[in-house]
């Protein structure tokens, strides 16, 4: 019989991300260092049969919603019977991914008959130079592609997450745009502090443009040497772009280009199944929606129903704070009331919000976020 176990201050529990690996075959200048995580001992990781088994224990207590995260999922090479042990579960109603989508284009028919049911894809730009900087060896040609792909292959709804920093001076419009013709929601979200301490030069207010208008002038390219310059172990409170500020800027330059200015689509129905802490958007007629996740400007704590399994088998029930409840071991015993009373714990101990935010001492691509 399953039970949504709630926390204690009354939020219920339904929905778990899980690190499949905190390998990836880009080096996001926000989400890792250059030299990628400090390798692992193969025995350290869990095994899909562990994830598996751990989400069937879960099931039982209320979790109805799994997220495959990395790093990059798609380069395990387990992702696809894990995907289907995952849609055997009775209590598990929705198996989604969080992907770059370089390898979506040749896994996505697998993962669709396995029982993906739809896909994010971080995608932070469409400049091909400012591209190749923030991920320091994609291609932009391949996150379109893994977006052909997952719109192909019936993945619905399809998502576009688009990290915003200052200092990367990201063509906004122009990713707001991919939802005019094709039933694409775009996302931007807010920087987070994932991973360390404050950059004390990059903070300065000599260190950043002061508005969009000077960060337009310097030119077509000036992202891509933003970009290098940012560093994932260092964290700057400057570079966070409210949500607010961010849907002003899409609404003048889409008024200015034309398109119109963006509309809530709260009295339509066109916000996307799983929109979670996001809030939608929409251009005039357009075929998808544009949301905004104000992680920093808009702490969505209260209704907070998450936690995260690292790929090492920590429980992480914040994001942001580096409190974890290990259950690997317990799950390599075949200990399942000890599994049981582990997940329970971590439950138990689910902060009510993060008031503060200093930064965790894991990079984003080890938490799965």
């Amino acid at each position: 019989m399953t039970r949504e176990l709630h926390d204690g201050y009354g939020r219920g529990i339904n929905y778990l991300r899980i690190s499949v690996t905190d390998k990836c075959n880009y080096r996001c200048v926000y989400c890792m260092p250059e030299e990628g995580v400090p390798a692992r001992a193969h025995d350290t990781l869990l095994r899909a049969e562990e994830i598996a088994r751990f989400v069937r224990l879960v099931a039982s207590e209320g979790i109805t919603r799994v997220r495959l995260t990395g790093g990059e999922p798609l380069v395990s090479h387990r992702i696809v019977p894990l995907v289907a042990e995952l849609r055997a579960i009775p209590q598990i109603e929705d198996i989604s991914l969080t992907t770059n989508g370089a390898l979506l284009p040749s896994l996505a028919p697998a993962l669709r008959a396995a029982g993906l049911d739809r896909v994010n894809i971080s995608l932070d730009t469409l400049d091909a130079g400012r591209f190749a900087a923030i991920t320091r060896r994609g291609r932009v040609e391949q996150a379109l592609a893994g977006i052909d792909a997952a719109l192909e292959y019936g993945f619905d709804p399809v998502k576009v997450n688009t990290v915003v920093v200052r200092r990367m001076e990201q063509d906004v419009l122009e990713l707001a745009k991919l939802s005019l013709e094709r039933p694409v929601h775009v996302r931007f979200i807010e920087y987070m502090p994932i991973g360390g301490g404050e950059d004390p030069v990059a903070g300065t207010a000599e260190a950043r443009p002061s508005s969009p208008s000077a960060m337009n002038s310097a030119g077509p390219h000036c992202g891509a040497s933003a970009a290098s310059a940012l560093n994932p172990d260092l964290w700057n409170a400057s570079d966070v772009v409210p949500s607010a500020e961010l849907r002003e800027r899409i609404s003048a330059e889409g008024v200015a280009a034309g398109i119109g200015a963006l509309e809530p689509v709260d009295s339509r129905d066109g916000a996307p199944y799983g929109a979670g802490p996001a809030r939608y958007w929409a251009f005039p007629s357009a075929a998808g929606t544009v949301g905004f996740i104000s992680a920093m400007s808009n702490h969505f704590c209260s209704s907070c129903n998450r936690l995260r399994l690292t790929a090492d088998g920590a429980l992480r029930p914040c994001l942001f704070s580096d409190a974890e409840y290990q259950v690997r071991e317990a799950l390599r015993a075949g200990d399942d009331d000890a599994v049981r009373a582990i997940y329970r714990e971590a439950i138990a101990h689910k902060p009510q919000e993060h008031d503060q935010i200093d930064g965790t001492q894991r990079f984003m691509s080890q938490i799965g976020g």
